[in-house]
């Protein structure tokens, strides 16, 4: 299977000596779970797209620092871009960012949400599993995955299932159609990177969010088991 991966930020220059930049983070995590995939990037921060959608079997989208309501220039083209794939009925997958874009790109809703940042583990209730999964064990009641983010969805898109919420972020997983998944978590993004990446954003942090992401990263996250999902989701065609 050949993935295009639209890149749609780099990780901070102070932190990619310890823990790289987003393409080693998703060759590390796809890679770890079927070393046959074949992954392409697309520096989609940079204007960088796929000239037709078929230059890849499915694609994935990255995080971003960026909103997807931002004034930059990148960003209609890729809506655009995600648009033509929801026509074309092409697999992707969108995390964070990614899953933010897919709501807008399809007339959902994303504001920079009240509840305020989100960062360390997140824990959010299953509701039901992406189409394509094949159970390893029984479904777990919950999901826990490294998260980091200000923005959420806040209205879905038509077809839009919702897979997995809490009271912070109703909407952490989702799917639309049988083609699009959408995941607010980050299960590229290790314990270590998000220790750093939240005492790096201090000064923007209350105090208490701080405190209490890092204490977070106590728990167990769910990061191998959401990558099969996904690769048994892209792969059921």
């Amino acid at each position: 299977m050949k993935i295009g991966i639209l890149q749609c930020d780099d990780v901070r220059d102070d932190l990619q000596p310890a823990h790289g930049n987003y393409p080693a983070m998703f060759e590390q995590l796809l890679h770890h779970a079927d070393d046959q995939l074949e992954l392409v990037f697309y520096r989609a921060l940079d204007g960088e797209l796929p000239a037709d959608v078929d230059e890849c079997d499915v694609y994935m989208t990255t995080g971003s620092r960026h909103g997807v309501n931002d004034d930059l220039p990148w960003i209609p083209p890729l809506l655009a871009f995600i648009r033509e794939l929801d026509a074309r009925h092409k697999k992707l997958v969108g995390i964070c960012f990614g899953h933010q874009l897919i709501a807008k790109a399809l007339g959902g809703k994303v504001i920079q949400a009240p509840q305020g940042w989100g960062v360390g583990v997140a824990t959010h209730d299953l509701m039901a599993l992406p189409d394509g999964v094949h159970l390893m064990a029984a479904i777990p009641d919950a999901l826990s995955l490294v998260v980091s983010h200000q923005d959420q969805v806040v209205k879905l898109p038509d077809r839009a299932v919702v897979l997995a919420g809490s009271d912070f972020c109703p909407y952490a997983m989702i799917q639309v159609g049988p083609h699009f998944l959408g995941i607010q978590g980050h299960p590229e993004f290790s314990k270590p990177y998000s220790k750093d990446l939240m005492l790096a954003r201090k000064a923007s942090l209350p105090a208490e969010v701080l405190d209490n992401g890092l204490t977070s990263l106590q728990k167990p996250v769910d990061a191998e088991r959401v990558t099969r999902w996904m690769l048994d989701f892209l792969r059921n065609t």
